[in-house]
């Protein structure tokens, strides 16, 4: 098995629009760090993790309607395990937020 430290995700989306930020169809994976950037406005966040085949459900999210002042950053350092089709979600009621996932697939 090789192990692979990377960048597994990023994304802006637009505002109130639940959006992908990772899923790997043929690795496992271990994420290390979830980094949350506003460079605007004030807003919150939501984080869902569900695994491959659920449709999303409350019980999913990890995080829901955070606030996150303008121009701030938020970093939530966990040891999150992922099969291969979890996916991870994030959604900002504002377009000036960015999530970052780092961590390390296994195959």
């Amino acid at each position: 098995m090789a192990t692979v430290y990377k960048v597994l995700g990023q994304t802006s989306p637009a505002a109130n629009t639940l959006t992908t930020l990772y899923s790997d169809d043929a690795a496992q994976s271990v994420v290390s760090t979830l980094s949350i950037c506003n460079t605007g406005v004030g807003a919150t966040y939501r984080i869902a993790v569900r695994p491959g085949g659920e449709n999303l459900d409350p019980k999913h999210y990890i995080a829901y309607d955070v606030p996150i002042p303008a121009y701030t950053p938020d970093f939530l350092t966990i040891g999150l395990t992922l099969a291969p089709t979890d996916v991870v979600s994030v959604y900002a009621s504002s377009a000036t937020v960015s999530f970052s996932l780092f961590g390390s697939q296994i195959s």
